[in-house]
C-alpha cells in the first residue's frame, strides 16, 4: 500500500462522497473526489487513477456504465461499485463485467481496504 496512490470516487451524493474519500484517506491512500462521471472523465486524474470508486446509482451516467465506458475505451480501471441499494441480479452482472467489487453502503473499512488492495495487486482475489 502506498501513500501515494490515488483512488478516485464518483457519487453525486456530496455527504457520501466525502465520507468515502475520507475513510480512503484513512486508510493510507490519496483520494480525489467527483460529483459525476463526467467530471470523472474530463479530469486530469482519469490516467493517474489506480482504483475507482463509484455509485451504482447517479443521474447522467451510472457506475456500472462509467466502469463499461472505461473498459470499452480500452482505458479500464480496478472499479469497486458502492450502492445503498442491494440488487443481487445488478450484483452478478457487474461482477460479471469485471467489476472489483460490490460493496453495501455504509462501506465497512476493512471489507473496502481489501477491495481496494485487491484492486492495486496488494491482495489476492475479488471480494463479492
Amino acid at each position: 500500500m502506498s501513500d501515494h496512490t490515488l483512488i478516485s470516487i464518483v457519487d453525486d451524493d456530496e455527504s457520501a462522497r466525502e465520507a468515502v474519500a475520507g475513510l480512503v484517506r484513512s486508510l493510507g491512500f490519496v483520494a480525489a473526489e467527483f460529483e459525476s462521471a463526467a467530471d470523472f472523465l474530463k479530469s486530469d486524474y482519469l490516467s493517474r487513477t489506480a482504483c475507482l470508486i463509484a455509485d451504482v446509482r447517479m443521474p447522467g451516467m451510472t457506475g456500472p456504465e462509467l466502469q463499461n465506458y472505461l473498459t470499452a475505451s480500452g482505458t479500464p480501471i480496478p472499479t469497486v461499485l458502492i450502492t445503498a441499494y442491494l440488487d443481487e441480479a445488478a450484483h452478478a452482472r457487474a461482477l460479471k463485467a469485471g467489476v472489483q467489487c460490490y460493496l453495501a453502503k455504509p462501506l465497512k473499512p476493512d471489507e473496502l481496504l481489501a477491495c481496494i488492495r485487491s484492486a492495486i495487486g496488494d491482495g489476492n482475489g475479488r471480494l463479492e
